[in-house]
């Protein structure tokens, strides 16, 4: 089965949906923002998952988004999916000179160093503008420290990033014995920049470990009440004690 001309079908069911559909008729930018935001996170959660067959439904759930904004693009005058892909194949080519000019690189950090170059040539007024207001503040901890690094403004060895993780615990430490809400949250914050910090030093994507984490703790969460519910009890209902040792046997029942 060949799908040469699946992109054609697309755009011919979305003009058939707009046009002949109630509730596709009736959708603006504005109302599909959220959409969008919830359909970027269900591809994020089968990314995480590794579930290919939820990555695929994903993605097309994502380009059917693409192709209704270019619609709707369309429609005001404004611009059509067409120049959408045109776009951004010109934005790859011209921050690409390495492979598609003359300009020679030795590694993938250098590359990163060109984007970031050209994209101050392009009107950019800092090396940290771009990101999006609305990033959660995880990711844009993450994307900022990546854009200082292109500059020279990094840690040398991983052992630097650990001190800093530990002085930045200390001065937490400090701020909650002396009691000051704000100073505690300045340093709480500290704290969790340096962590994203040392992750990106030990090759980890903190936001996918987070939530691994989030999940394994669900997981077993679940499991504890599922736990107490066979011996006929409640988690509200119980010690703490009691809850931690489910929560332990709940643990020891993954590694089995």
């Amino acid at each position: 089965m060949t799908y040469s001309k699946s992109i054609d079908r697309l755009r011919k069911i979305m003009d058939e949906l707009r046009e002949q559909c109630p509730w596709d008729k009736k959708q603006t930018i504005q109302t599909l923002r959220q959409q969008t935001l919830e359909e970027v996170y269900e591809l994020t959660d089968a990314i995480t998952q590794e579930n290919w067959q939820s990555i695929k439904e994903e993605l097309g759930d994502m380009l059917l988004h693409l192709v209704f904004y270019s619609r709707i693009a369309s429609e005001k005058g404004e611009f059509s999916f067409d120049d959408v892909i045109e776009t951004v194949c010109n934005k790859l080519v011209a921050r690409h000179p390495h492979i598609y000019a003359h300009v020679q690189v030795n590694d993938e950090e250098q590359v990163k160093q060109n984007w970031e170059k050209l994209k101050l040539k392009e009107g950019k007024t800092s090396v940290l503008s771009g990101l999006p207001p609305g990033l959660p503040a995880l990711m844009k901890a993450l994307r900022l420290q990546g854009k200082a690094k292109q500059v020279g403004f990094e840690w040398d060895h991983t052992a630097q990033v650990k001190e800093k993780v530990e002085e930045e615990l200390g001065e937490l430490y400090e701020a909650v014995e002396l009691g000051e809400q704000e100073k505690i949250e300045d340093e709480m914050g500290d704290v969790l920049f340096a962590l994203i910090n040392y992750a990106r030093f030990v090759n980890v994507d903190p936001e996918n470990a987070l939530e691994r984490t989030n999940i394994k703790f669900i997981r077993r969460f679940q499991q504890m009440e599922a736990m107490a519910q066979d011996e006929g009890k409640a988690l509200h209902d119980m010690t703490l004690m009691e809850m931690d040792a489910l929560w332990n046997k709940a643990k020891k029942q993954e590694r089995i």
